[in-house]
């Protein structure tokens, strides 16, 4: 969907006559005061016919309409059901099949400045300012970034948002080490717990139906950024064909990211340290009710690490006067959050140490073995890291484990360093989880990488989304990411993409309403037998 057919929906649902009959009968008569929320249907069964562009919207109702910052999401309305063809604009089939009355109006559903707390709002915190009196230490050349011996372009897509191209690293020995040909996030599925309706059929793919780029908002609006700033704008075509532009949609920007390494030599009383420094690539999208920032930070050590934060409204439910529902948490009367997981997948076509298209990388997995008790473990201390190689796409299919410290390296299968090692980088995996939902529900038809954590195969030029190009309302099962491993393709020697799949699981809080805190949830990508001498042991004190 293309976000001028939100408002377009939400037009033709209000002025539908049946719609209007069945909110006045829960006492709304203002249709000013009504949200419709166009969610896509998915796949269920033949009625999600793909041959036409299919949304069954979410109702909400603000409790006052002169207020432009009234939180209209604390109020949902259920019991309506509406299907609405996209492509024509038109209600096709509606339903008042159960009355729900609308929750009271809650004293807490406002978050904006100074509303939430009857006008009064803390003033215990100091200025904090960033001030960088020579500038900051980066350089932009159009979408060319240069920092701390970094160097990478920026762009931007519709669906994927930021893309950072052609990743390298300056390496004064070696000159230029390429590092990755292409970051992105391809795609993100948001399944909910509840199965009641209609809370069982919310499992969006923001990418492949909403777009994580075409809802980006301008910096301008608010920044989320502090410090010395660039700015790059996004410029896309619309639905329509025109030309949209978000002006200030990425922030490039340092930060101080505490220490980097010290020793203290209790000996001499000498002290060593160094500060970190972090350049942060960045956007912010808005779906709905919730927000997500994506982050890619590169570090003065070579580390990238990528970090989404979750924030924004919860997509509540109504409940029936005394009625308690285990699937979510009771945030006030009449109002319920259900459970739900946010899945995030970060594409990532790796050139370690080679450009893009050599066959040069492979993918090896680490785990951390326990020695048997015997003669090579009588203290029954011992432990190793055990290498294995992920030689096809099948094989390659893996999960997170934590008992094991699991981790993956790609590494180059050519280059060496001075002890001989294969020069790599390594997939560190963070908080993680996999879907809760039985292997039978219907979301994940279109969304089977969901299964695994990581998935691995050889470069194709026309293998970019895991769910395949158009996931919305597809009723094939497997498409995409899960159906492209079935070739169990060589991976010992190619031009490697990781597709890692990382997920938060929400049981929500009564903190979390009515604007929910920040949630941060990603992976590092660290140096593996890279360097000589290591790059962050030549900084320089800084004073």
């Amino acid at each position: 969907m293309d976000a001028m057919e939100y408002a377009e929906c939400e037009a033709v649902v209000k002025d539908f006559p049946p719609f209007r009959e069945a909110m006045k009968k829960r006492g709304i008569e203002d249709m000013d005061l009504v949200m419709v929320d166009a969610w896509c249907v998915g796949y269920y069964n033949e009625a999600d016919d793909p041959n036409r562009r299919l949304t069954k919207p979410l109702i909400f109702c603000r409790g006052e309409s002169d207020s432009p910052m009234e939180n209209g999401y604390a109020r949902p309305v259920e019991g309506i059901y509406v299907l609405v063809d996209m492509q024509n604009m038109l209600v096709i089939e509606f339903e008042d099949r159960k009355f729900v009355p609308l929750p009271p109006v809650d004293p807490l559903r406002r978050y904006t400045h100074g509303e939430t707390r009857g006008g009064f709002d803390r003033s215990d915190i100091k200025p904090l300012q960033i001030i960088q009196l020579e500038g900051p230490s980066f350089r932009v050349d159009g979408s060319y970034v240069a920092w701390q011996k970094w160097n990478f372009r920026i762009g931007f897509t519709p669906r994927e948002g930021l893309v950072i191209y052609s990743v390298a690293y300056i390496d004064g020995s070696q000159g230029r080490r390429p590092v990755a040909h292409r970051l992105s996030f391809v795609e993100m599925v948001v399944p909910y717990g509840d199965p009641n309706e209609p809370h069982y059929r919310k499992n969006a793919f923001h990418a492949g139906e909403n777009g994580l780029g075409k809802n980006a908002h301008s910096l301008k609006k608010g920044c989320d950024c502090l410090g010395y700033i660039k700015y790059f704008d996004a410029h896309f075509t619309n639905f329509t064909g025109g030309v949209e532009t978000i002006e200030n949609c990425v922030c490039l920007h340092e930060e101080d990211h505490g220490i980097l390494w010290k020793h203290h030599d209790w000996r001499t009383g000498l002290a060593e340290v160094r500060r970190s420094r972090r350049l942060s690539v960045s956007f912010m999208c808005t779906v709905a009710n919730y927000e997500y920032g994506f982050f890619w930070y590169f570090y003065q050590d070579g580390k990238i690490e990528s970090e989404v934060k979750l924030t924004g409204i919860l997509s509540l439910g109504s409940l029936l006067p005394g009625e308690f529902r285990k699937y979510g948490t009771t945030i006030a009367p009449g109002l319920y959050a259900p459970v739900h997981q946010h899945f995030f997948v970060a594409r990532m076509n790796m050139t370690v140490d080679s450009k893009p298209g050599d066959a040069l990388n492979q993918v090896v997995e680490i785990n951390v073995k326990v020695e048997e008790p015997g003669d090579n473990n009588v203290h029954n201390n011992a432990f190793y890291a055990e290498e294995t190689l992920l030689k096809s796409e099948l094989e390659a299919m893996r999960d997170c484990n934590p008992l094991a410290a699991r981790h993956w390296i790609v590494r180059n299968t050519r280059i060496g360093n001075r002890t001989g090692q294969l020069t790599g980088y390594k997939l560190v995996p963070g908080s993680n989880c996999l879907p809760l939902a039985g292997s039978e529900a219907k979301f994940l038809r279109r969304a089977a990488f969901l299964r695994h954590n990581l998935w691995v195969t050889p470069y194709s030029h026309d293998q970019m989304f895991p769910g395949g190009e158009f996931p919305n309302q597809n009723p094939r099962v497997s498409q995409g990411l899960a159906t492209w491993v079935k070739q169990n393709r060589s991976l010992e020697e190619t031009d490697i993409v990781l597709w890692y799949v990382f997920g938060i699981t929400q049981v929500p809080r009564l903190e979390d309403w009515p604007v929910m805190p920040v949630e941060r949830i990603g992976f590092m990508l660290m140096w593996m037998s890279l360097c000589q001498v290591h790059v962050s042991w030549i900084l320089k004190k800084m004073t």
